[in-house]
């Protein structure tokens, strides 16, 4: 009747809750930490009030797209399904790149709010729209996911076991931060998204292409054709085009658009940058330690 659920499909919504549940926990580390340092333990509560208002919002955002696009059909379903594609690949494109750059600060600017908060609403508020703003990209990360090749269910599932696991390792770094670096873990992450952002401006190339009806010509013919075996169908054909958009016949368009992203992106994600060298600054014994393990990311 139903089986079971194609492991491969679940990878990209596994990574990207996995990825975004971390960052999540950690931003909820710093805040909970800093609160209970500074004499304020009777605070926290309010940073899990604004945490669990901020996903129920993001779930329900992201169920009733979901529903709204699973009402379209033909033109309207490939624009929206390229332009879907193409804003999560830059969204996640952002994300990678900012997070590389200012998570040593990252630790202080929350610091900073919550020094400014003097109600426990304020506290709610500040723990709402951190988590808010991660959930809003998971959601728009997820929904490019199921465009490229997974269910819906099989999404859902897959991003269900990363926040799992990913709740799982904050409050292990939660607990023993100082013993935890995590920075080999995002920068290997952080390879696979842009992999998989390579593949979602491929998919929104093809999807617009479709779109205005470009067909014929040497741009858009096949690059290659391959009808049998394991890169045409089966296991390893549905992981490698879940997470990395691979496709059997793709037009020479989309390869040429996922070089022309992969190859820059990948170079600015991997560069050295002489700003993580230097030493945090203004960092505190609680906080330090969870803001140092999100510095390559």
């Amino acid at each position: 009747m139903f089986g079971l659920p194609n492991i491969s499909d679940m990878s990209a919504a596994f990574l990207i809750t996995l990825r975004e549940g971390l960052e999540i926990s950690l931003v909820l580390a710093i805040l909970l930490g800093y609160l209970v340092k500074t004499g304020r333990a009777d605070r926290t509560g309010a940073v899990w009030t604004g945490a669990a208002i901020a996903a129920a919002v993001c779930i329900v955002t992201g169920l009733l797209f979901h529903i709204l696009v699973g009402e379209f059909e033909g033109k309207a379903e490939q624009a929206i399904e390229g332009f879907l594609a193409l804003a999560a690949a830059i969204v996640l494109t952002w994300m990678i790149l900012w997070m590389r750059k200012n998570a040593r600060s990252l630790s202080g600017d929350l610091r900073s709010k919550v020094d400014g908060a003097t109600t426990a609403g304020a506290v709610t508020m500040i723990a709402f729209v951190a988590v808010a703003r991660e959930g809003f990209e998971t959601v728009l990360f997820l929904l490019g996911a199921e465009t490229g090749n997974a269910s819906g269910a099989q999404v859902v599932l897959g991003g269900f076991l990363g926040l799992v696991v990913s709740a799982v390792v904050g409050v292990l770094v939660y607990r023993f931060g100082k013993n935890i670096d995590l920075r080999v873990f995002f920068k290997i992450t952080g390879v696979l998204l842009i992999f998989f952002a390579a593949g979602l401006v491929g998919k929104a190339v093809h999807e617009l292409r479709e779109l205005v009806g470009l067909e014929g010509g040497w741009l858009f013919d096949p690059l290659w054709l391959i009808s049998s075996g394991p890169l045409a169908s089966g296991t390893l054909y549905d992981f490698l085009k879940g997470l990395f958009g691979w496709s059997s016949d793709p037009e020479r368009i989309r390869v040429i658009a996922y070089f022309a992203y992969l190859v820059p992106v990948l170079w600015m994600f991997l560069k050295s940058d002489p700003a993580q060298a230097a030493p945090a600054a203004t960092s505190d014994a609680s906080a330090a330690p969870i803001a140092e393990t999100a510095s390559t990311r």
